[in-house]
């Protein structure tokens, strides 16, 4: 039996890119800045149960677990990857980004 010789371990090296599996080619991480993903802003969240879902009507408020001025979460796609505080621009609603997550972001809840 040969003897085994000791391996020398060194770090991988990778190009920055997306690889296509099919053509084994790398393209470049541009190739995706024009993919469209949906955003979506989430002011907070409640449980009811059927029964007062088919009681809502016209002028119904519905109470979230969300404080006043506490931030709202932004997702894109289903990953929170910032959170925000929301403003008023003319007529329409906006938010302003006040954190952004680190890359881990949560998907969202279900």
């Amino acid at each position: 039996m040969e003897a085994s010789r000791p391996v020398e371990a060194r770090p991988a090296e990778f190009e920055e890119g997306v690889v296509d599996e099919g053509a084994r080619e790398a393209r470049p991480i541009s190739a995706l800045y024009d993919l469209s993903l949906p955003i979506t802003v989430e002011f907070g969240r409640t449980k009811m149960t059927v029964q007062e879902v088919l009681g809502l009507g016209r002028g119904s408020i519905i109470e979230l677990d969300r404080l006043v001025g506490e931030p709202v979460d932004v997702y894109a796609g289903d990953r929170r990857f910032a959170e925000g505080e929301i403003v008023v621009i003319g007529e329409q609603f906006g938010v302003r980004i006040t954190r952004i997550l680190s890359s881990g972001g949560e998907p969202k809840a279900g």
